[in-house]
């Protein structure tokens, strides 16, 4: 599939040998000092707080606002993201991101964002899943053609696979309690949350001595205000340094995620 080029702040559709290609939107953006760690470099749940305002800015401008979208009983549940970094933008950089939903099925909508610098470099890339989940009962719900349509996406019968997550074999474990402020409009423990309790178990001297590079995460469950959480990991340093997470209540997995990270 070919792209749209990319026009700040406004969206574009184009017609390419009769294949439409999918809506796309940039938005420009200034990297502040509270949306960053003591690297200076962006945090990752500033990175996807930013991504998901991009993608609601698209969805305002097309009349398919969350207000839209409740209207049906309904409301989006991120269950994947996979990031490929080539680097973290830093404070006080002024950066461009957009968004495209590219294609979906009876169930699953598949949108990527990129982050740009001034220069036009890309900064990453996520690739992330949504569904359509109803309100009332909490399951997944298939995705109305009159909900889609105005993103111009490519429908698809296949379901895209991300690459299989790794378990944990063996590692250490921390407590986390679900504060007020995890929770989001949802009701539900945001999915930028699960990134603090999976990152701050490695600690300071890891995390400022290496960078990530891959991220692939899946989030199973919903975590709900006041549960008590178990922030499982393992680092693995075999062939690079790979660290394996799971969010856990009891037994119940509620999301995993292995993330690839290089040495400064």
């Amino acid at each position: 599939m070919r792209f749209c080029n990319v026009l700040a702040n406004r969206s574009e559709v184009a017609n390419l040998g009769g294949i439409f290609v999918a809506v796309k939107y940039t938005r420009d953006h200034e990297v502040a000092y509270y949306e960053c760690d003591v690297n200076q470099t962006m945090t990752f749940p500033a990175m996807i707080g930013v991504a998901i305002k991009t993608s609601e800015e698209q969805s305002d401008m097309l009349n398919r606002s969350a207000d839209f979208i409740h209207s049906f009983g309904l409301t989006w549940v991120i269950t994947n993201y996979h990031f490929q970094i080539e680097r973290l933008p830093k404070v006080g950089e002024k950066i461009q991101i957009t968004t495209q939903a590219m294609e979906y099925n009876k169930y699953f909508c598949y949108r990527n964002f990129w982050f740009h610098d001034e220069d036009g470099h890309e900064l990453l890339r996520i690739e992330s899943v949504f569904v359509l989940m109803d309100m009332k009962n909490r399951k997944m719900a298939s995705v109305p053609e009159e909900i889609i349509a105005p993103f111009e996406s490519e429908k698809i019968k296949r379901i895209k696979r991300f690459k299989a997550i790794t378990k944990i074999s063996a590692g250490e474990s921390l407590p986390y309690r679900v504060r007020f402020y995890d929770i989001d409009s949802n009701q539900h423990v945001n999915n930028a949350m699960y990134f603090n309790w999976m990152i701050d178990v490695l600690g300071f001297d890891f995390l400022t001595t290496h960078v990530p590079r891959e991220v692939n995460i899946r989030f199973d469950k919903e975590v709900e205000y006041g549960n008590e959480v178990m922030s499982h990991f393992e680092v693995i340093e075999d062939s690079g340094t790979e660290s394996r997470h799971e969010i856990k209540i009891g037994d119940q997995l509620y999301c995993e995620a292995n993330i690839l990270w290089d040495i400064k």
